[in-house]
């Protein structure tokens, strides 16, 4: 994000003086500087056209170089969305790259193959791996379950042309993604053990890794809701992960739908869920619905860790540029990543 998209040295979007000093002070420094005289978009009229514009982010590490770089579309549905594939530097195991299918944040209606390069490009290099990452249609245009079924698409596309296209391993297959991105990354591990998948994977998923995911749409800052101990959270409010919701979700019905909500899934298909890694901030609106997430499914006897990060508010990662804990953070992802491919030396 850039400081000449500031309309005034005006503080829009201040810290609330209660969660200051729980803060990573490097976070604060951030936030004071430049974060908080950025409008939250949902107190501005909705434009597609700005909104989406990429900016760049005054706190993100410079993309990693990666052996290749290569677009390719999903053509069902005649939506003409796009993947792109980062391919590692050297050459691929004997059975081919694992692989790992990801998805971008931006509350379902922002973003796209701009955002996350910091991650992704550490992911690749770091774990040994292709990352495909997904331009899912966004809403309000394409409501809930759009994103949904084009994650479905992209997982299938991964078992057929992409498994000849990028030499994939498709026994090593990981699915991941940040914040909404990490939503559909968590309901995509559930869709892919369905018996109805097809084609079916020829072996479990090896990992879904998540960070900040937004897994319980019924939360509320209300009293004894999840929110409740977060409400004051910087930059991710209550107000903007509701006004989201209203883009993304055709009713309120549909936030208590599993394909929606993954943490109230029925138990059949959570044990069947692949391992499980989870980044949460301390200081994030949605941590505890993580750490509800990690619980349950160890509960259904998946293998799910969740690592919190001691005052990291929700875009920690992305600001991997300035923030230590937002680059431990990474190399931590990276971690889990290569440990569940096996491609630690």
């Amino acid at each position: 994000m850039s400081t000449n998209d500031f309309s005034a040295r005006v503080p829009k979007q201040p810290l609330h003086p209660s969660i200051i000093s729980k803060l990573d002070p490097e976070y604060v420094a951030l936030h004071e500087n430049v974060l908080q005289y950025l409008p939250m978009l949902c107190t501005l009229p909705w434009d597609p056209v700005t909104m989406r514009k990429p900016l760049p982010m005054q706190g993100e590490r410079k993309p990693l170089d990666v052996g290749k770089i290569e677009d390719f579309e999903l053509k069902k549905g005649g939506y003409g969305r796009m993947m792109r594939a980062y391919t590692p530097f050297g050459e691929p195991p004997r059975n081919g790259w694992p692989v790992l299918v990801y998805f971008h944040g931006g509350g379902w209606t922002l973003g796209g193959l701009h955002n996350e390069q910091s991650i992704i490009t550490n992911l690749c290099v770091g774990a040994k791996c292709i990352v495909i990452s997904v331009d899912y249609r966004l809403a309000p245009e394409h409501k809930f379950p759009a994103a949904i079924d084009d994650a479905v698409e992209a997982l299938q596309w991964v078992l057929t042309d992409g498994k000849d296209l990028l030499n994939i391993d498709t026994s090593k297959i990981a699915t991941g993604g940040a914040s909404s991105g990490a939503n559909i990354a968590a309901v995509l591990a559930l869709k892919a053990v369905e018996e109805s998948f097809a084609p079916p994977l020829p072996a479990p998923m090896a990992l879904q890794l998540l960070i900040t995911p937004s897994v319980d749409q019924t939360a509320t800052d209300a009293p004894g809701g999840r929110w409740e101990s977060n409400k004051y959270a910087p930059y991710l409010p209550p107000a903007m992960v509701n006004w989201t919701k209203a883009m993304y979700f055709k009713t309120e019905d549909d936030w208590s739908r599993w394909e929606a909500s993954p943490l109230l899934a029925p138990q059949e298909l959570l044990e069947k869920a692949p391992k499980t890694w989870i980044a949460a901030q301390e200081m994030d609106l949605l941590c505890n619905e993580c750490e509800a997430y990690a619980e349950r499914l160890r509960e259904c006897g998946v293998d799910a860790e969740c690592v919190i990060y001691k005052g990291g508010m929700h875009l920690h990662f992305l600001f991997d540029g300035v923030l230590k804990n937002g680059q431990k953070g990474i190399a931590d992802a990276v971690d889990a990543l290569a440990k569940a491919f096996q491609t630690v030396q």
